[in-house]
């Protein structure tokens, strides 16, 4: 390979990985260039000619909300709970600085770099030289337990984070439940989001410990077209009536936090709406994160699969296969449910009628979900641990989420699937630049 010819390779990888990997083809094309006669490609270099445009995709990790939330939903991710044991407010701030600046790191891709023979590596290397971005992201949410009397934090936890409840149908077991904090580690690749996990983990030991984790991935995008939503354990399309990401106003009325002011006082005899106080009395730190709700939910997958076709689909609401609703021909035809006030074409008590009834009293009730399947092999009994880790950013849980949870109290479909864990997380703001990290707005 000629310099030419390295310097171009270099250029267009340069351009692929981002700023994150400049210095390090900076050197390999003065270290190429040194040289008078033709060498073959260095490691560093064949790394990079191995990079193809779905490893090299990188996403911000700064920015006025986290990405994580309205980014498309990677192919495999890692939730890992912990809880703080550090000694101190001081020691939090530490921690939680050092768990973004690694992060950052991470998402924006970096080179691995070397130190003593004798000294431990930087990096655990499992990527080889170069860590490539893989549009990798690493959301990071807070717990109600972070607020309570360790830090001093009471007065500034989010007006509507509290540990999540057990519900009707719930078995929360409290070794895969709850915690201090969240992190959401999505990328392309397993070993990404292995990777990153255990650089993660590293930057943060002794302040802070794992309290569960669970992997999940995404099923393959079968067709028939991009556009169609890609299928839970159940074999259902999941994520058909999520709200648009790309409508700004819509997700400033449903996901993000607005800029705090005070508590609104209805006039006399008038009683106060949800329009009304939303947003209201939240800390000015939360203005521009969500609420996170996490549900570990084990599916009977054997009991499920007993089942006849058609009980399945008067269940969920949809056509198994094209994933129309019952009646219809496509997956994304409104249901258009007051044509069918009876319930004689989709149930009453459908899923999909509960979760989003489509009229005007329910639309702020809209949540934007964000679900993977998990796969975690037998039980003690030899049944088939699987299921779905639920996600569900929303604007303020008791008017969205957890008003949809109580409707779905009534479906069939509840003596299938048993939730067994998960939380309530608050996600703060993004980060606004390198010197800042996420959950900043606590230590001003």
């Amino acid at each position: 390979m000629s310099p030419l010819d390295r310097r171009q390779l270099l250029t267009r990888s340069a351009a692929l990985l981002g700023a994150g990997a400049t210095g390090a083809i900076a050197g390999a094309i003065a270290e190429a260039e040194s040289h008078s006669s033709p060498a073959a490609p260095s490691a560093p270099e064949q790394a990079l000619l191995a990079l193809g445009d779905e490893l090299a995709a990188r996403i911000p990790f700064d920015g006025p909300h986290q990405a994580g939330i309205l980014t498309p939903a990677q192919a495999q991710t890692t939730f890992v709970a912990l809880d703080s044991i550090a000694p101190d407010r001081s020691t939090l701030e530490a921690a939680l600085r050092n768990l973004s600046t690694r992060a950052r790191s991470l998402t924006q891709g970096d080179t691995v770099g070397a130190e003593e023979l004798d000294d431990p590596p930087p990096d655990s290397g499992i990527l080889g030289p170069i860590n490539a971005p893989d549009a990798l992201t690493v959301t990071i949410a807070f717990g109600a337990s972070l607020f309570d009397g360790r830090y001093g934090l009471q007065a500034l936890r989010p007006r509507g984070l509290e540990r999540m409840p057990n519900f009707a149908h719930d078995n929360l077991d409290p070794a895969r439940s709850h915690g201090d904090l969240l992190l959401s580690v999505c990328a392309g690749q397993r070993d990404t989001v292995v990777h990153t996990v255990r650089e993660l983990m590293r930057s943060v030991v002794g302040h802070l410990t794992p309290r569960w984790s669970i992997d999940g991935f995404q099923s393959t995008k079968r067709g028939p077209t991009p556009a169609n939503h890609p299928r839970n354990l159940f074999a259902f399309r999941d994520g058909t009536a999520n709200p648009d990401v790309n409508d700004a106003r819509l997700m400033d009325e449903l996901i993000w936090i607005p800029p705090a002011r005070p508590l609104a006082t209805p006039p006399i005899g008038a009683a106060a709406t949800p329009a009304a106080s939303r947003g209201s009395g939240e800390p000015s730190w939360a203005s521009g994160g969500t609420y996170q709700v996490v549900r570990t939910i084990r599916m009977h997958v054997e009991f499920w699969d007993r089942v006849g076709m058609f009980e399945q689909q008067k269940m969920i609401g949809r056509d198994r296969v094209s994933g129309a609703p019952l009646g219809g021909t496509d997956e994304f035809q409104d249901p258009r449910y007051d044509l069918d006030p009876e319930g004689k074409r989709i149930p009453l008590i459908a899923h999909i009628r509960l979760a989003n009834p489509r009229t005007p009293a329910t639309a702020e009730q809209r949540i934007l979900r964000r679900g993977y399947n998990f796969d975690r092999g037998l039980d003690e009994a030899g049944d088939l641990d699987q299921g779905l880790v639920f996600v569900a950013f929303n604007q303020d849980v008791q008017r969205q989420f957890a008003t949809i949870q109580g409707r779905l109290e009534e479906e069939e479909m509840t003596d299938y699937i048993t939730p067994v864990g998960g939380g309530y997380f608050f996600a703060p703001p993004g980060a606004r630049g390198p010197g800042d990290w996420i959950g900043s707005g606590l230590f001003v």
